[in-house]
């Protein structure tokens, strides 16, 4: 694995022995040895920095992962793909040379070797060149390298291991490739997959360590993105989830949920938390996010120059508006607006209307242009105040709207008012959403991406576009409240399984967390929106429904589908992908990610390690 990714590492760790050339003879000179550097805490934070910023790839969160690969298995999102790697993802039939899977693996392990890396630099430091006082700045520094090293391997093992394959037999154990050291040579590079267990029990071990080195300490200012004791705590609940170690989950969830010192956000600032508004950012629900910085010049995100606007997933997934005529026909996407909403999750959520129609805008002013504010056509409006009314008495999940854009109800803005200052949210200029540009779709709900997407500016636009400026949430409460109900579930404490669903259910309510509220569950196998859809698996399974529900377009479902064997249900209940065009089913051995076909190829120790049916 190592020479496939030193091409991306910069700079490079040369670990041969010093030599007695005069530095200014010795080439490369971009690169540096371990045995002279890092010599000041200066240099060894920047060994961490490149820890850090494989989460913000291309090929993770950058663009690719969420959008392309995430939003497209779990079919969030519809549409028809628009390479072959990103078809496969639709389609939940992924082939070894995927092209999104193989990001993932490469960018993962480049995190994990820049992490090694980290580590060993500290203690040549220490040994070499550690002034008094440098003891504690040290740890923290490894505290962090431990905690991404534990969440680069815990994302690769509940992707790639075997853990989730149906009906495995006693060879079916492999997990992924550990490497806690910088190899010296090609050979040094070449690693067999571990097992299961000990795949996990490397996790374990980092996260806990994470959490030995990081105890106590509060980032604030530019550091708060960085990794946190309750960032590695939580991450370790989650590993134990994972595993089924269910008392270890409880044990180490409760202990994040009583003394991090987190809270649930009240929904008015929820509502607002994923949409790039900086008062929300490192939010009292945080736990581990990546910062993401607007830009209003055009740059592409991680395509561009700015060092935090390293996303763009919202070019993918940006909403749609009525077009410079107020149609649909010339519907405008605010970046590329490849995908919409699949129809399905607007059901899922309990939404209770059927489509809309179009009808004669009877205000429309004949003697001007048409335009958004001047439409020939608008929808039916007794549908849209139905719409409303849906909203005001929450006869669907409020976190519908939270994630989704419905057409002709909600609104975004193609060009910011003058004078905008991103990250606000603006009071003029906002134009009704639309279905995507074309004939009118009267049997096609197409509602647009909120959660995550641009909803205040063209990305296309140079100059005055932006890259996404929301941050990504890596770990959130909310999320550790449900992995924590899980657990109480798998441990016959029922009681505390249902009180934890809802209180996650009664914020997306707008209702005080911690008192009993009219949207309780009353049981585990209590009717959930999803039941309207006629979703036999969601319909009657709040722990279901509420991590599919409170994680929407979070990144966080395909593994939950994967462990609790959900593919072919998920595919019966979406039924079709491009739109209605092409028939959805599930391929099992998708449970498992292929080991990508490179890493075979390069890895001789890995041959005939695939994973089941690739």
């Amino acid at each position: 694995m190592l020479e496939k990714i030193l091409s991306v590492l910069v700079p490079v760790i040369l670990l041969a022995a010093g030599c007695s050339k005069d530095p200014v003879n010795v080439s490369p000179t971009n690169e540096y040895a371990l045995t002279n550097y890092p010599n000041t805490m200066a240099g060894l934070q920047s060994v961490l920095v490149p820890a850090y910023s494989a989460m913000r790839d291309a090929n993770m969160f950058g663009f690719n992962y969420l959008p392309k690969a995430m939003a497209s298995c779990t079919h969030t999102a519809d549409d028809n793909g628009y390479d072959a790697g990103w078809q496969e993802m639709l389609q939940t039939d992924i082939s070894s040379t995927n092209s999104y899977s193989l990001g993932v693996w490469q960018v993962c392990y480049a995190g994990i070797k820049n992490c090694n890396t980290v580590l060993q630099a500290s203690k040549v430091y220490l040994a070499n060149y550690e002034q008094p006082g440098d003891g504690p700045n040290v740890a923290l520094i490894q505290g962090q390298a431990y905690c991404l090293r534990g969440y680069y391997y815990l994302l690769l093992e509940s992707l790639f291991g075997e853990d989730n394959i149906v009906n495995p037999t006693a060879a079916d154990t492999m997990g992924i490739i550990i490497d806690t050291t910088l190899p010296t040579s090609l050979a040094g590079s070449q690693k067999a997959r571990s097992s299961i267990k000990d795949s996990w029990a490397q996790v374990v071990s980092d996260l806990t360590q994470a959490a030995t080195l990081l105890h106590g300490q509060v980032w604030t200012g530019n550091d708060e993105g960085r990794a946190s004791e309750w960032a590695a705590k939580g991450l370790l609940g989650k590993a134990y989830v994972y595993m089924k170690d269910w008392a270890d989950a409880k044990t180490t969830l409760l202990d994040v949920i009583s003394n991090s010192n987190r809270t649930l956000m009240p929904f008015a600032q929820y509502d607002q938390a994923f949409t790039g508004i900086t008062a929300n950012k490192f939010n009292q629900e945080s736990l581990f996010e990546l910062n993401i910085d607007y830009q209003s010049n055009g740059d592409y995100g991680v395509y561009g120059g700015a060092p935090n606007s390293t996303s763009i997933n919202g070019l993918i997934w940006s909403p749609w508006v009525l077009g410079s005529d107020g149609s649909e026909v010339d519907a405008a996407a605010l970046g590329y607006g490849n995908e919409t909403i699949h129809d399905a999750n607007i059901l899922r959520f309990g939404f209770p209307l059927g489509y809309y129609s179009l009808v004669a805008n009877p205000n429309y002013n004949s003697s001007k242009p048409a335009s958004p504010t001047n439409p020939v056509q608008i929808m039916d409006p007794v549908y849209h105040q139905n719409s409303l009314a849906v909203r005001t008495n929450q006869t669907a999940d409020p976190r519908l709207f939270v994630s989704c854009l419905q057409p002709w109800v909600d609104s975004a803005i193609n060009t910011p008012p003058t004078g905008y200052v991103p990250g606000t949210v603006p009071t003029t200029g906002y134009i009704p959403v639309s279905k995507q540009a074309g004939p009118f779709k009267s049997n096609q709900y197409q509602w647009s991406f909120r959660k995550y997407a641009p909803l205040y500016c063209n990305v296309n636009d140079v100059p005055g576009g932006q890259a996404d400026g929301a941050n990504i949430y890596l770990l959130r409460l909310a999320d550790v409240y449900l992995l924590y109900a899980e657990a109480c579930i798998n441990t016959s404490d029922n009681a505390d399984g249902l009180q934890y669903l809802n209180m996650v259910r009664r914020r997306a309510y707008g209702y005080p967390v911690g008192s009993p509220s009219p949207v309780d569950y009353t049981s585990l196998t209590g009717a959930t929106p999803a039941g309207a859809s006629g979703d036999p698996v969601l319909g009657n399974n709040p722990l279901y429904y509420e991590r599919w529900a409170e994680l929407f377009n979070e990144g966080t479902w395909w593994t939950d589908v994967c462990r609790w064997h959900l593919g072919t249900s998920e595919a019966a209940y979406y039924k079709t992908y491009n739109y209605g065009a092409n028939a959805l089913t599930f391929n099992t051995r998708c449970y498992a990610w292929p080991i990508p076909v490179t890493e075979i190829n390069a890895n001789s120790k890995v041959a005939g390690q695939q994973n089941p049916g690739y």
